[in-house]
């Protein structure tokens, strides 16, 4: 699997698959992990990954007649722009072809930026309609962060119990206690933010997840859950920064 990794002088790292444009690891300057990634998962671009951050389009979850939260998530991106700290990612239409995922009739391009500075990471989604019609599309960041325990952490000071599925509107930012330090979650453009655990029933019944699995993190994700339109030329963008306060 093709990877591209960013780095900053200070220690700061992240490694991009070209399968999703899937943000798989990012290290704090310290040399921390701060995400959770299954090591169940496949990671040969047979089956989506199970962690890191999933890109979500042209659906949420089941909203929609296509894959479960599309198919942007398990298709291979083209790098776009890379320099030491930052890496861009594109997908339109026509790489559609040469991917094993299901063609979709509407023109779009996809752009996914991905920043590191200090102790932060910028993530930047741009959805573009080049056709001449409108179309509608939902979308999402699915990001696994990783905790020291489930039970221990704790939400704008509200602790975790038992199996999430929450949305929440996106009107303000949020703060992660991991159990190991705090995390300030921040988005523009996007209108929910979705809190996602499986639980432990959820995560026996997972294959790509070892049982005790749901105890390691929790899914914070900035997303537009309703498909919405776009219409014919347009452009949204979304960003969402996450920032490690020590």
């Amino acid at each position: 699997m093709n990877e591209v990794r960013i780095a900053t002088a200070e220690g700061a790292e992240a490694t991009i698959s070209l399968f999703g444009a899937h943000l798989m690891s990012w290290k704090t300057a310290d040399g921390k992990e701060r995400l959770f990634l299954s090591q169940r998962s496949a990671l040969d671009g047979s089956a989506a990954i199970r962690g890191g951050i999933p890109v979500i389009f042209p659906q949420f979850a089941t909203r929609g007649d296509g894959p479960r939260h599309g198919f942007a998530r398990t298709a291979t991106w083209r790098i776009a722009g890379q320099a030491g700290d930052w890496a861009e990612f594109a997908l339109a239409q026509t790489d559609l072809q040469r991917n094993r995922v299901p063609s979709w009739p509407h023109p779009f391009e996809l752009r996914l930026r991905f920043a590191l500075r200090g102790n932060a990471l910028d993530m930047r989604y741009t959805v573009r309609n080049p056709g001449q019609q409108d179309f509608s599309w939902a979308g999402a960041l699915h990001t696994y962060f990783a905790l020291a325990a489930f039970d221990q952490a704790t939400l704008d000071g509200m602790p975790f119990g038992g199996a999430l599925d929450d949305i929440r509107p996106a009107t303000a930012p949020l703060r992660l206690d991991t159990g190991a330090g705090m995390l300030q979650l921040e988005q523009q453009g996007f209108t929910e933010w979705v809190v996602w655990n499986p639980g432990a029933q959820g995560a026996a019944a997972s294959a790509d997840m070892a049982d005790g699995d749901y105890r390691r993190f929790v899914c914070i994700e900035p997303a537009r859950v309703d498909q919405q339109v776009l219409p014919a030329g347009a452009e949204w963008t979304g960003r969402h920064t996450i920032s490690w306060i020590p």
